[in-house]
């Protein structure tokens, strides 16, 4: 099936009560059993599991095509969940550009904890492998990464972290299954923000890991999700499951005006660099065609002048909405050093857009007036 219908197909779970085709929300935080003091259903208290979030599980599972699915209260959740399965002692190799909060957890959580970790340019194959250690338990991807879109090789990085023993981990945020699958490419795991482009519209916060294998690591991690609580609401879950029956229309449409206005800031003189995986020439352009069915809605840009000229140009954008976040419907830009703090790596005159459902015109001229008048 295409996505599109896969996506409906995989969020329609008829009510077998009532033959609802919206399925309803199961909000009670706890289950009666009968006289015979057994329960009638799987369920016996909110936190280790809920129907409305099992059918969110199995739905984010067959969109990713994996095997299981487990939901969290935030990507952050997932991630933290995921770390927390491995052991004192192990090893992690991520990208040293991706997204902040995931090193964040590492330096600040878990290595005084006593897990160690990597960071290493991930275009750099032999780098990579050489950050393998017998230790080594998880390798993090995030193609297209945040905020600079690298563009991440998952053939080559999986096959090398397999042949280390490792497991290999991609942060599918940015692309979502409608851009990228990455265990069809023999990741291991998929992690998610769902706040971002699974809803799709500003209103949840959410986390995912989906797994290609169900295997005795998966459990350690459903174990932890019960044990910890890190679980989103019911009602959360069903606003997930809304989101997803629009993913893929929301995504190629953004997509498009991402394109548009990708080229537009090419090549324009207040713009030192543009960082789209859809511009002709992108220097991956073959490798984005292999992996991912389209460049997404994302981007940055450099501004020439540097930070200062890139906050006059944030301040005079009247249609982008100056906030943090990504993937909803309205388009969104921010100063990404101003957000990660003092320990940024991120350069100074970058700004991050993410591409909404405005007419590209529209953007396009406000970023033209916002440009010209800086």
């Amino acid at each position: 099936m295409h996505f599109d219908t896969l996506a409906l197909q995989a969020t329609h779970q008829q009510d077998p009560a009532t033959g609802a085709v919206v399925p309803p929300i199961h909000l009670s935080t706890t289950f009666e059993r009968n006289e015979a003091h057994e329960l009638p259903g799987n369920y016996l208290y909110a936190r280790p599991n809920n129907p409305t979030r099992e059918a969110l599980e199995r739905s984010l599972a067959t969109l990713e095509g994996g095997t299981t699915g487990i939901a969290f209260s935030s990507g952050q959740a997932a991630t933290m969940t995921l770390f927390q399965a491995l052991r004192p002692g192990d090893h992690v190799v991520l990208a040293h550009d991706g997204f902040y909060g995931t090193t964040s957890l590492l330096e600040t959580v878990f290595h005084p904890w006593g897990l160690t970790y990597t960071r290493v340019d991930m275009r750099d194959i032999e780098a990579v492998r050489a950050s393998i250690h017998e230790n080594t338990r998880i390798v993090w991807v995030e193609t297209p990464s945040n905020p600079t879109l690298t563009i991440v090789d998952l053939l080559t990085i999986t096959r090398i972290a397999h042949d280390g023993g490792a497991l290999c981990v991609c942060d599918n945020t940015w692309a979502t299954p409608v851009l990228q699958r990455p265990l069809d490419l023999n990741c291991d795991i998929v992690m998610h923000s769902t706040t971002k482009y699974l809803s799709g519209h500003s209103d949840v916060i959410g986390g995912a890991l989906i797994f290609r294998r169900n295997d005795a690591f998966t459990q350690r991690v459903r174990q932890l999700q019960s044990i910890s609580g890190a679980v989103p609401s019911p009602f959360d879950c069903w606003l997930v499951m809304r989101g997803l029956k629009t993913l893929g229309v929301r995504v190629r449409a953004q997509t498009a005006t991402a394109q548009a206005i990708a080229e537009f800031l090419d090549g324009h003189p207040m713009v030192e660099q543009v960082n789209y995986p859809g511009l002709a020439n992108h220097p991956d352009r073959q490798l984005i065609k292999q992996q991912m069915n389209g460049p997404g809605a994302m981007l940055s840009v450099h501004i020439t002048g540097g930070a200062e000229e890139a906050l006059r140009v944030l301040s005079r954008l009247r249609l982008f909405r100056r906030a943090t976040s990504l993937g909803g419907v309205e388009s969104l830009i921010e100063h990404r050093a101003s957000v990660e703090g003092p320990t940024t790596t991120t350069p100074a005159n970058l700004l991050r857009l993410s591409i909404g459902l405005e007419h590209p015109d529209d953007l396009i001229m406000d970023l033209a007036r916002a440009l010209t008048s800086a």
